[in-house]
């Protein structure tokens, strides 16, 4: 089976499985605990940190601009809402990835031990290539590193047509990054991984960037709806639980092409070893002719 058809099957394999009640279980346990803790933050911060960012975009040179330009084009009441609109789009992308780094962390491994309880996987070795350690440093290297693009690049998700492009590609990537390690830390080794991820590595960034897209409809609605802004807080937790489900979704995605690649992958270095074996001993045979 090629990548591309083995990319559509594990789809409809992660689609069906995303429906399953103990999946359903598993984005809303990640969904309840980043909610509280975000939800904890903004309540304690949300007055101190509109008061300051209200006189940083008015005061500073590299923003008043900003308020100036509204004004001038007819918004009058800018100031009053520009400043918690920005904080929203601050609260959006770390938001968005500390749930994507929580669910890679503490719900892949969950969703690779359900999957791996399947029959098609059953016989798949566990060799142990990563460890907890080891997945913590990569999720949190990849996390930080995807905050700076996240940073860098949040002046220009004001042009709407690049907050439907932008953030997919960015959760794309990241959630290609954690999903892949997670995925193979327990049954792949180091090099198994690596050929992988090399051997694959388009297929696994479309998936990533598809999750992405997938993602970025609730990023879309919360960034430039009104109402997003009015009601902050319960659009914040509907958009939540829906990133959550997404990732799950993903999560299985990727668990399943890439448990099928480690297994093709296996087969096809025991068929070659057992070719070299076979050569062995037609060489060293006595030749009767």
């Amino acid at each position: 089976m090629d990548s591309m058809q083995q990319v559509f099957k594990s789809f409809g394999l992660a689609l069906v499985g995303t429906m399953h009640p103990r999946m359903l279980w598993l984005s809303l346990r990640p969904f309840l605990i980043v909610s509280i803790l975000w939800g904890g933050l903004i309540w304690l911060t949300w007055t101190p940190a509109l008061e300051m960012l209200s006189i940083f975009l008015t005061t500073s040179i590299f923003t008043s601009w900003i308020q100036d330009g509204l004004i001038w084009a007819g918004f009058e009441n800018a100031r009053a809402w520009i400043a918690p609109l920005f904080f929203v789009m601050l609260l959006i992308p770390l938001i968005s990835i500390s749930l994507l780094v929580f669910i890679a962390f503490t719900t892949v491994p969950t969703i690779v031990r359900l999957v791996t309880r399947q029959h098609a996987y059953k016989d798949l070795e566990r060799k142990k290539g990563g460890g907890l350690f080891g997945s913590f440093i990569y999720t949190l290297w990849s996390a930080l590193i995807c905050l700076a693009l996240v940073m860098l690049t949040l002046p220009v998700w004001w042009i709407p047509p690049l907050v439907a492009i932008l953030p997919p590609l960015l959760w794309g990537w990241l959630t290609m990054r954690l999903m892949s390690y997670d995925v193979l830390a327990q049954h792949a080794t180091a090099e198994e991984r690596d050929t992988l991820l090399h051997r694959h590595r388009w297929p696994l960034l479309a998936m990533g960037i598809v999750s992405g897209m997938l993602g970025a409809v609730p990023t879309f609605f919360w960034a430039t709806s009104a109402l997003a802004l009015v009601l902050f807080p319960i659009v914040s937790f509907v958009a939540l639980w829906v990133y959550s489900l997404i990732f799950v979704f993903a999560a299985l995605w990727f668990t399943h092409y890439l448990l099928d690649a480690l297994k093709e992958l296996r087969s096809d270095e025991l068929d070659k070893s057992l070719n070299i074996e076979a050569r062995v001993i037609d060489m060293e045979l006595p030749y009767h002719g």
